[in-house]
């Protein structure tokens, strides 16, 4: 039954159009798939934990082989900037935006599918700070120039958001964004969460009771557990600045379609 389920859920995490995604997304689409309790009423904020246990969610991965649209494990490592194009005068260009992301594997998994030329947003791991010193200069240049920060509802997540800054080497001037995930869009989305998370710095003013009183039970929830499709959308509305809310009728879409919108952060 898993292995069915399995691919079940592969299929879902590809949708629409082939994309590509990472093992954890495929694990947390196979949880939304055998306990969907993304289709609660977001007025409910809870998480809950998977119903499928890593070590089984690996072996009935390895029983299947190749899984079209997996991507591989994304090596931590620093890429060079502007290996891509031979143009010599790359870096006296300003640049607008750029995404910094907490996970590598995100990180992969946007560059995999195209969302640095769609969003014109080149994206970064952790693994890859600080930023180049021309990279930084690029955002120095541009004018009302924003960094995004994407990270996981968790107290490691809180705190990379807050030193993100500090530790991609920023310019001075930059604004530095997070965009999510929150606690408390986790709870609206029901997403599966993990357990025994360390305590880290307290969290920002911004996080509401019930976000305290998540984070105190040692709770966490990945970016990773948002459907593939959705991540890319939102992200993408996200670093281009479009925030105009839909209609009314056509909100039930909306909310399947985006993590940080419903309800607003």
């Amino acid at each position: 039954m898993l292995d069915l389920a399995l691919r079940a859920a592969a299929r879902r995490a590809a949708e629409p159009g082939g994309i590509l995604f990472t093992e954890r997304q495929l694990y947390y689409e196979l949880c939304r798939g055998l306990r969907p309790w993304h289709l609660a009423p977001r007025r409910l904020r809870f998480t809950a934990r998977p119903p499928v246990r890593p070590a089984a969610f690996e072996a009935a991965l390895r029983r299947a082989g190749d899984v079209p649209g997996l991507l591989p494990p994304a090596p931590a490592a620093r890429r060079a900037p502007g290996r891509h194009t031979p143009e010599p005068d790359l870096f006296a260009y300003g640049l607008p935006r750029l995404l910094l992301c907490e996970s590598d594997e995100i990180a992969a998994m946007l560059r995999a599918n195209g969302l640095p030329m769609e969003s014109a947003c080149p994206v970064f791991g952790a693994a890859e700070l600080p930023l180049d010193a021309r990279v930084a200069g690029m955002l120095a240049h541009a004018e009302r120039a924003r960094v995004y920060v994407l990270h996981d509802a968790s107290p490691a997540g809180l705190a990379f958001a807050a030193r993100a800054a500090a530790e991609a080497g920023v310019p001075p001037g930059v604004a530095v964004v997070p965009i999510g995930l929150r606690p408390r869009q986790a709870g609206a989305l029901h997403l599966p969460h993990r357990t025994g998370e360390e305590p880290g710095a307290p969290p920002p003013a911004s996080c509401d009771t019930w976000e305290h009183r998540w984070l105190a039970r040692g709770r966490g929830v990945e970016v990773a557990a948002v459907r593939p499709a959705a991540l890319l959308r939102t992200v993408h509305r996200l670093v281009r600045g479009v925030r105009r809310a839909p209609p009314r009728a056509g909100r039930r879409q909306a909310r399947a379609s985006g993590f940080l919108t419903w309800p607003a952060a």
